[in-house]
């Protein structure tokens, strides 16, 4: 009764039309409807609450404040729960106060985000509501007090403070107090969307305890479905904010509130969830942090394709075991000619095309792409094979989008739909012509096809079928059909087993049959399989034999062979990292294990099928708390499913090895009689290479017959596709025994087959010494003679070797194991150095151990040189500061783009992040050109002017010696000698003048001082500027205009009449918190007039 009555109190004092205890005496209008909602909960009540306010405040002196007091109080001079306007601030700190009252202290300009103090009934529900909050973005929310009162917080971080100078005495201007204003003004809103969102989530969602409303769908409305969905559902969830809606009888959807759906992707981690922020959110990749490793349940509910009966994950699902056929390889591929990081994409769309014989992969749009992450446009196409990218220059372009579909009719590839944000969601159909890189929207007629993403399409003759997919707070479930020939659209008549509406499903074509998976309703993730013919234009609900796969959206599914395969999706478990195939000719499921380098996220991925070989482009996720992942391009080898049986698994089968051994029919290489047994080498040495899926029965039959050495360990080969066991002299003994050439590939065929009829249900131990050595030999096995495959050790993580040879000196030396947090999880490598970050082993306490530590540090991560790197000073002449660990000298040779690099890293610096710039100026065409590079440094940009761009002549500016000795050392080693003409000094005294058809000014964190020589330097005619600098990402728009401005301004002073234009703005990368490194191409062109006799210059 406690919790009630101080619930009572509390709310009849809030009812009182006396004031309350706040400074403003009230509650802020802003948040009274949230404030409602939570206090009608019979679980909660608010105590306090601010709803966000932008303020100015002087503190008082330390002379005036008690000292009793823990804050030092003070006045509000300014205060404002809504935006605010700055010339009205300006006004009042400028012009409309009088200070002559004021006591002194200091000034500070403040905005605080909301907070709102709940006290909660228990624990529980105090957990519910913290979920909630921080769902919403709130995700300093927590509980403080779990004593007598149960207390929550409901809080953010956006917060900014500001101090302004003192009273009387400002020490800012009125530009920049607009300038907070405006930032202040924008957090505002950012936490006003965020409020909303939390009242929404409670409204619609609900809490324990508040009665929820059933949000369903007619049965006789096919047309769409408006989504609902449970807060407190551990599976993954789509949308926050989310209608209320009533369905009419005549198919229509009658919005209450009309609210936008924001689209999240979630990962399930076993009990708890963790949620992704908007997908399309702008992020930066140099801030990529890996994602935290899911824990996955373990147990998992399911429903079979066949009956609505769940199981549990570890069941058998009608009898049939639930083990990995197989496994399959997933290998990184290596990406040529273009910057990896434009695949790191989600939401895009791929294609294979066949162009000359060969086979590529066009990928479009998506969000991530190179630099700040965005939707992007860009048309993309890769060669499976050698890893080649290359961006395609095209006529037209649809404009940036993600979450559309792309599908081939003959040379001609249709993209459909998508969104360029919550607000642009298209209805668009573009064609590109692949054999003239053209692109055209189509005007379509027919019926109307609403604009969606999260769609899915699949081609079939000239048709293209669309199912399902999530417009304007409408989630569909109509089967659109657009014919490319007449380009009319048509929805299909509802006919047999109509699948629910749903978006980021699944869709493929197999002959006239079109199979569908999975996806979201809106209420819950789908698992269910439905096949449409194209001829009947039916619908029906596939039934399987075995366990179907898990529920998912966002996954991919491809046709290989007579196999459906699907993989990846959301919510991300262990066992989306399987591969689930489906043997089309009798529907049986069947799960082959996919092994691969570390944890992939495969969610929004793009697949291809490429003759044996499955590429895997793009796709991760954006979370709150463990920040951004992308996936490299890959590719998984599937010719290993064509040995798959017919049926994936024998109900006779009672042992797991047999059960293998029924399944293995496989290729034959060379065999235990032809691979070195004429003269036995030492047993130690001996290994037998047996493929991975017969490795568990292949040992078990050594350890039988006591041909195994138990001495020695089994490990795996390099790319996991193989095992070596190693055995004894006994089996290549009787080895010998069989004549030479007697076994050719018939035989062992035959021999194979009959020991699988031999073996047929019948355990190891009853097996004869004939009947194991003829399957060893008809399995392709291989003895080798390699001490080094079996006598070496577990591999460990690079990472992993450090932290345990560095924890036991750290115990030998009796210093704290806290240390082991400053150890790097990464670290760059130039040439053969390896350089560690300059925020690791930073603790002074590492130096009194440096002459043991660095030389472990070195040999954990393989390196003969070790070095750290240090910040670059901030000198004219760019030192750097990188401190040589382990190694005599700081001189490395470094490769980038196919140009080599030399120079002493302890004396000159050397950026990684610039290397997509460096790789824009390669590509340039610069043959009849002369350039000169203000700031060569090492030649950065001088060598890829020279070597790539085939620059007729460059001057190099430069006034570093290091660096002179590198680049002239550079400019021989890449054969460019003879083209480069380097002036040391100050380039505002030794560069040329007048010569120059493009000047580089690449000094950070501004070549202003150079401006006026890089103007002097161009042709009397103009040409190209190429100016880098570090500016504040909101300030983008003003840097150009200033630049601009200021070049415009230096050529009428030399008595240069040119038009100056921005011709391209290049963003390389992020230098720090909202800085970003920006180059602008200028294009300085003489101005000309046209007169009766021709043009003739202005000058």
């Amino acid at each position: 009764m406690a919790f009630e009555n101080r619930k009572a109190q509390t709310l009849a004092a809030m009812s009182s039309p006396a004031p309350d205890k706040s400074p403003k005496g009230n509650l802020d209008a802003p948040i009274i409807p949230l404030l409602d909602t939570i206090n009608h909960h019979p679980s909660y009540f608010t105590t306090s609450s601010c709803s966000g306010r932008i303020s100015i405040l002087l503190s008082l002196p330390h002379s005036v404040t008690s000292a009793k007091k823990k804050a030092g109080g003070g006045t509000w001079i300014f205060v404002s729960h809504d935006p605010a306007d700055p010339d009205s601030l300006v006004d009042l700190l400028f012009s409309g106060r009088d200070c002559r009252d004021d006591v002194g202290g200091q000034m500070v300009f403040r905005f605080e985000p909301l907070i709102v103090a709940v006290e909660c009934r228990d624990v529980a529900s105090a957990q519910a509501l913290v979920s909630s909050a921080i769902s919403c973005g709130f995700r300093e929310s927590g509980i403080t007090n779990t004593g007598k009162r149960v207390m929550v917080a409901i809080r953010c971080s956006i917060r900014l403070e500001v101090p302004l100078g003192q009273s009387g005495a400002l020490l800012v201007s009125p530009e920049y107090v607009r300038y907070l204003v405006g930032i202040a003004n924008e957090k505002m809103e950012s936490n006003r969307r965020r409020t909303d969102s939390l009242l929404h989530v409670l409204r619609c969602k609900g809490l324990p305890g508040l009665e929820k409303e059933n949000i369903g769908y007619s049965q006789k409305s096919q047309g769409c479905v408006v989504p609902g969905e449970s807060l407190m559902d551990l599976e993954s969830k789509q949308n926050d904010v989310l209608p209320k809606i009533s369905l009419l009888e005549n198919n229509a959807v009658k919005f209450h509130e009309q609210h936008k759906i924001e689209s999240h992707d979630e990962v399930s981690c076993g009990f708890e969830s963790t949620r992704f922020c908007r997908e399309d959110e702008d992020i930066d990749a140099s801030s990529q942090r890996p994602l935290k490793a899911p824990i996955f349940s373990h147990e998992v509910e399911v429903e079979s394709g066949d009956s609505s009966r769940s199981q549990k994950s570890r069941e058998s699902v009608n009898g049939f075991s639930e083990r990995m056929n197989s496994s399959l390889s997933a290998v990184y591929l290596t990406i040529l000619n273009e910057p990896p990081e434009k695949l790191f994409l989600w939401g895009q769309s791929a294609c294979v095309v066949n162009d000359n014989k060969l086979t590529h992969v066009l990928i479009f749009g998506g969000f991530g792409g190179l630099g700040r992450h965005a939707r992007r446009n860009y048309s993309l196409m890769l060669d499976p094979k050698s890893g080649t990218l290359r961006e395609i220059s095209t006529v037209g372009s649809p404009s940036s989008r993600m979450g559309h579909t792309s599908s081939l009719i003959g040379t001609h590839i249709f993209v459909i739909g998508g969104r360029d944000g919550p607000t642009q969601i298209f209805d668009e159909v573009w064609v590109l012509n692949t054999m003239e890189s053209r692109w055209n929207l189509l005007k379509c007629n027919g019926s109307m096809f609403h604009a969606r993403h999260r769609h899915a399409a699949a081609a079939v003759g000239s048709n293209i079928y669309v199912f399902g997919g999530l417009g304007y707070d409408i989630i569909y479930s109509c089967m659109n059909v657009l014919n490319t020939e007449t380009l009319q659209w048509t929805e299909v008549c509802v006919q047999g087993e109509w699948p629910s509406a749903r978006h980021s499903h699944s869709l493929v074509a197999y002959g006239s049959q079109l199979f569908m998976f999975g996806g979201y309703d809106g209420e819950k993730t789908l698992s269910d399989l439905y096949s449409f013919d194209v001829r009947t234009f039916l619908w029906k609900k596939v039934k399987t034999i075995g366990r179907s796969p898990f529920p998912r959206f966002s996954h991919s599914m491809f046709i290989y062979k007579n196999y459906l395969g699907i993989i990846g999706g959301c919510p991300v478990r262990q066992r989306n990292q399987e591969l689930a195939l489906l043997n089309l000719h009798h529907h049986s499921w069947v799960y082959v294990a996919v092994e691969s380098l570390g944890r992939e996220l495969w969610v929004r991925s793009s697949t291809a099928v490429v003759d044996d070989n499955l590429l895997i482009v793009g796709g991760g996720a954006s979370c709150y708390a463990f920040g951004t992942k992308f996936n490299p391009p890959m590719r998984v080898n599937l010719r290993p499913l064509e040995f798959l049986n017919g049926t994936p698994f024998n109900n006779e089968v009672k042992q797991e090895s047999l059960s293998t051994f029924h399944e293995s029919k496989l290729k034959f290489g060379g065999n235990l009689s032809a691979n070195g047994c004429g003269d036995i080498p030492d047993a130690k040495h001996l290994v037998l290479k047996i493929e991975k899926k017969n490795a568990k029965l292949a040992k078990d039959i050594l350890k039988k017959f006591g041909w195994l050495d138990t001495d020695r360990k089994v490990q795996p080969s390099m790319d996991g596709s193989c095992i070596f066991i190693p055995v004894n002299h006994k089996i290549c003994t009787l080895v010998q025994t069989i004549p030479q050439g007697s076994l050719d590939s018939n035989t062992l065929d035959d021999i194979h087959q009959r020991e699988i009829s031999k073996t047929n249900g019948i355990s190891v131990d009853e097996v004869s010494q004939p009947n194991a050595l003829s399957f060893l030999l008809s399995s392709g096995c291989s003895l080798l003679d390699d001490s080094a495959v079996c006598d070496r050790k577990i591999l460990k993580s690079p990472q992993k070797i450090m932290r345990d040879l560095v924890s036991s000196l750290l115990r030998e030396k009796g210093m704290p194991p806290q240390l082991l947090e400053q150890l790097p999880t990464r670290w760059d490598r130039l040439g053969d150095i390896v350089v560690l970050p300059v925020t690791s082993f930073k603790d002074p306490m590492w130096n009194s151990i440096g002459e043991q530590l660095w030389p472990i540090v070195a040999a954990s991560i393989g390196t003969q040189r070790l070095a750290r790197q240090g910040r670059i000073l901030p000198t004219g002449t760019r030192d750097s500061t990188l401190e040589i660990l382990v190694g005599d000298n700081g001189w490395v040779t470094h490769q980038e783009n196919g140009i080599i690099y030399s120079f002493d890293a302890t004396k000159c610096m050397f950026s990684f992040g610039n290397r997509s710039e460096k790789l824009r100026m390669a590509q340039l065409d610069c043959k009849e050109e002369i350039i000169v590079d203000l700031f060569a440094g090492i030649g950065y940009f001088v060598l890829p002017f020279l070597v790539k761009a085939k620059a007729k002549l460059v001057y190099a500016c430069e006034w570093n010696p290091h660096a002179i000795n590198a680049l002239q050392r550079n400019v021989h080693e890449n054969s460019v000698a003879d083209h480069c003409v380097i002036l040391e000094g100050d380039n505002r005294v030794t560069a040329p003048t007048g010569v120059a058809d493009r000047v580089c000014l690449g000094l950070l964190p501004t070549s202003e001082a150079s401006w006026a020589t890089a103007v002097r330097a161009l042709k009397i005619d103009g040409g190209m500027l190429h100016i880098h600098g570090n500016v504040i990402d909101s300030e983008e728009s003003s840097w150009l205009e200033y630049v601009v401005k200021t070049i415009t301004n230096i050529a009428k002073s030399e008595g240069l009449c040119w038009q100056i234009s921005v011709e391209h703005l290049e963003r390389v990368k992020w230098y720090g918190p909202h800085i970003r490194h920006l180059v602008a191409d200028l294009s300085c062109k003489k101005n000309y007039k046209i007169s009766t006799s021709g043009l003739i210059s202005i000058n």
